[in-house]
């Protein structure tokens, strides 16, 4: 199937096609307040700073599994007790987990094809 082509009012042309809008499907404020949490987390217990991208470096599937489930019923506790506070942090460890799975599975498919 050929992509449309659009052509602007300047002359100047694009492909159109069926691309993905992420700017619709994701919220700046959203991450911008995921970009906090994951700078805050980026401490680590001894005081020193590990690198921004260091959980690319392989995590175990099952090791995000349980962190999700665990942050989830955090979250799920936290609403229900009106800390809204505390749920939005825990929003963006859940956010931290899928995302996290979802590309390790990315990278373990990469690998087996």
């Amino acid at each position: 199937m050929s992509d449309k082509i659009r052509t602007f009012d300047t002359g100047a042309t694009r492909s159109g096609g069926d691309k993905p809008d992420y700017s619709g499907y994701l919220s700046p404020f959203a991450l911008q307040r995921y970009g906090a949490y994951m700078r805050k987390h980026q401490v680590q217990a001894d005081g020193s700073l590990r690198s921004s991208s260091n959980w690319k470096l392989g995590i175990p599937l099952d090791s995000f599994k349980e962190s999700l489930v665990r942050h989830t019923i955090d979250f799920w506790a936290a609403y229900e007790a009106g800390s809204l506070g505390e749920a939005e942090e825990l929003a963006c460890a859940i956010l931290f987990n899928v995302q996290g799975f979802l590309h390790e599975q990315f990278m373990n498919s990469l690998e087996t094809s």
